[in-house]
């Protein structure tokens, strides 16, 4: 049925009714499956049986209009007088998004701004009836609707599987697409508007979970050369989130909570918030002329668009492509709620972030002290090695008995299973010859300074690195220093024209580049917000001088970093710190090295870790010195290896460490056999002995819980009205303990 559908409306996008005429869209619509009514049964909670929620595309009974809906998230749009958005309704919570309607995008081409879709003439934006729908008219300069395509979602780019990830993630996710297309305006507002060109508005909304993605693309039918000099994808009047009467300098007003916005045209950053600034804005809106706020500035019009440019020609018969915009509608204000909703779609819309193999950072690369390192992961049952920064190791040798050379160790490690890995920095260093960024006036580079990458150095390092994988076969890459999103107003031919084009264009660079490695199998460790565009790991989170400071006090600062960071990233998403050698500084009191003597301290680094299902770098020169030092390690990856799967689930947050009393995470997972996971710290020198109170709600589990205290034998706990169990635990000094929940 979805083939068929799909190839009739290619058709009539192909063809395309005459402009202001709907009565081809309506007869394509009515081939469509009915919308289905929503149950008044009691649904089941997504974040515990998603199974029910899958996204389809639909018409209404009544009226011109198409849905797009997953039972948790509903869109509709209009078809006519003009194609636009009218609905965006949290299925969960039955509150509508929306406030008003807007055009579906805009476009900038050859110096002329044009609306794509949309209607004008609501009488009042504070909230938007369905019967002035009907009496809303199209604007005659907008880009009109001639056609429409429902599809299926597709791979952004390839994702090779070559590790162990969570089991059940898709790629591409699984839902349904929309595509709709506009031609530019009728008579005598066409005038100076290229005949030839088409603008396509793609949406996504996936399986199980409340979130939608969109883009659009601009294709070039015309004779001649176009220049997408500016675009905005979305635009939504959102409900806001309060009303305040007065403004005042330096007090920021309260932006709408009930959705979380990023793109994938992210950088500079740890945190989505941070790397989206640059296109996810939101401003006041000058049509809402009811607000509460007396100079109406209240935030409360999403709109999204790059800052800069992006100035991009469009040859043709050639298309252009914007960056993709996710959209999750949370349900609640819980802070709990809202991470775990974050954290699913993450697993969803980029599944490789649930790659999460173990690390050792080697400080020496000599050839043979490489080679035992590789011995002693194997021995363990560590999964990879990376040649740390520092170590001597120089991805930019292009000669070929140095490429050959490691090649020979790369497959070495491959034959004990072991991927191997290097560190290259690219960002805040200085190259030089004018490669690198020069900003505009006001500005300056994130990093202090920053190559270009659309200079001479920067493609021939691109080229290097791509060279480099090819020649050797290595597995992972620890970009540091990643492109920030620095301006640069430098013309630089053929690549870059100036400051409008530079940060779109390297981007493309940057963001094509990690999309490669990831087709190739290639980990991606980034110390910044590229997970959209194929990076699998960022910082948790962490001040890097803290790994100078005494061993008891880093305990303490893994896990408030590990408690803090997996907020907004799954224990998979962030990579934590262990010097098993001299970082920074500090000497003996900060290093574990030798580590027999420091043996304990070691334990408790690794338990911090693997506990909590977070991978640390391990920096030192070698991971054991004695047998008793091998054989705790062993143990304690062997011991992660057994719960791998509920260790690498989502967690629920517990007491956060603060070295006073017990602290303590709870894993869930409602779809394995081990539904939760809780794992207890005692950061104190004596024994500590209490009941805790564990609400389960997010294992599933809703009368009755079997656990058992480590390999001891499992008990029956009554589950309360409130979800919750209370458990008696008791945790030897500077230790943890962990309870299996069935």
């Amino acid at each position: 049925m979805m083939r068929r559908i799909a190839l009739t409306l290619l058709l009539l996008a192909a063809a395309g009714p005459a402009w202001g005429d709907i009565a081809e869209l309506r007869k394509a619509a009515a081939s469509l499956p009915l919308e289905p009514a929503l149950s008044s049964d009691k649904r089941p909670d997504w974040l515990i049986d998603p199974s029910p929620y899958k996204a389809g595309a639909y018409r209404r009974a009544e009226g011109d209009e198409i849905v797009l809906s997953n039972g948790l998230v509903r869109r509709a749009f209009r078809l006519g007088p003009n194609a636009a958005t009218v609905a965006l309704d949290n299925l969960v919570t039955g509150q509508s998004i929306l406030r008003g309607v807007k055009p579906e995008a805009s476009v900038t081409v050859n110096g002329r701004r044009l609306d794509v879709g949309g209607l004008i003439g609501q009488p009042n934006y504070a909230y938007l009836l369905p019967e002035w729908l009907d009496k809303m008219t199209a604007s005659p300069a907008a880009m009109c609707l001639v056609g429409f395509n429902v599809s299926q979602p597709t791979e952004r780019f390839a994702w090779k599987r070559v590790r162990h990830c969570a089991g059940g993630v898709d790629w591409p996710p699984k839902g349904v697409c929309l595509r709709m297309d506009y031609a530019p305006p009728a008579g005598p507002q066409a005038k100076g508007v290229p005949a030839g060109l088409r603008v396509c508005v793609h949406y996504e909304l996936y399986d199980h979970v409340p979130v939608l993605s969109k883009w659009i693309t601009v294709r070039n039918d015309s004779q001649a050369r176009l220049t997408v000099d500016r675009f905005t994808s979305e635009t939504l009047a959102v409900v806001e989130q309060t009303n305040w009467v007065e403004a005042r300098e330096g007090v920021a007003q309260p932006r709408p909570d009930c959705l979380h916005v990023e793109t994938d045209f992210a950088f500079g950053g740890f945190n989505p918030e941070n790397t989206s600034r640059h296109v996810v804005h939101w401003r006041n809106d000058p049509q809402y002329a009811t607000q509460v706020n007396y100079l109406r500035q209240t935030p409360c019009l999403l709109v999204v668009e790059p800052t800069y440019g992006p100035a991009q020609d469009v040859e043709p018969g050639k298309t252009f492509e914007s960056f993709r915009t996710f959209e999750l509608l949370y349900d609640s204000t819980d802070r709990e709620r809202r991470g775990l909703a974050l954290r699913r779609m993450y697993r969803t819309i980029a599944p490789w972030v649930t790659e999460n193999p173990l690390m050792h950072h080697m400080r020496i690369a000599k050839p043979q002290a490489v080679r035992a390192a590789i011995d002693q992961a194997a021995e363990v049952g560590f999964e990879m090695i990376i040649l740390s920064f520092g170590s001597g190791f120089n991805m930019d040798n292009e000669d070929p008995a140095y490429l050959a050379a490691w090649k020979e160790i790369a497959d070495y490690a491959h034959a004990r299973k072991i991927e191997i890995g290097s560190y290259s920095l690219l960002s805040s260093r200085r190259v030089g010859g004018g490669n690198d960024i020069v900003c505009p006036p006001g500005q300056k580079p994130t990093h202090g300074t920053c190559p270009a990458l659309t200079s001479e150095w920067g493609q021939k390092y691109f080229r290097r690195l791509e060279a480099f994988y090819e020649k050797t076969g290595f597995d992972l890459l620890e970009h540091d220093g990643s492109y920030p999103g620095d301006v640069d107003v430098t013309p630089r031919p053929p690549l870059q024209k100036g400051q409008n084009d530079s940060r779109w264009v390297q981007w493309r660079i940057i963001s094509d580049f990690y999309k490669w490695c990831r087709g190739r199998g290639v980990y991606l460790n980034v110390p910044d917000f590229y997970y959209l565009a194929g990076s699998n790991k960022c910082g948790m989170g962490y001040r890097e001088t803290n790994w100078s400071l005494p061993r008891a006090m880093q305990v303490i600062h893994t896990r408030q970093n590990v408690y803090d960071g997996t907020w907004t990233k799954t224990p998979s998403m962030g990579w934590m710190f262990v010097p098993l050698s001299q970082y920074h500084g500090g000497g003996a009191a900060a290093t574990i090295e030798p580590l027999d003597t420091h043996l304990d301290h070691y334990r408790r680094m690794i338990d911090s870790n693997l506990g909590l299902g977070v991978q640390a770098c391990y920096r030192g020169p070698r991971l054991f010195d004695t047998p008793r030092t091998r054989d705790m390690v062993k143990g304690r990856v062997a011991w992660f290896k057994t719960y791998r799967d509920i260790l690498e689930s989502d967690v629920v947050h517990g007491r956060r460490c603060d070295g006073r009393d017990l602290d303590w995470m709870l894993h869930v997972n409602p779809a394995l056999q081990r539904k939760g996971m809780l794992v207890v710290y005692n950061p104190l020198t004596r024994p500590a002995e209490k009941p805790l109170r564990v609400n389960l709600y997010y294992t599933g589990l809703r009368d009755t819980a079997r656990i058992r205290c480590q390999d001891g034998p499992p008990k029956d706990y009554p589950i309360d009205r409130d979800y919750g169990v209370s458990l008696p635990v008791r945790v030897e000094p500077e230790s943890m303990i962990w309870f299996v929940i069935e």
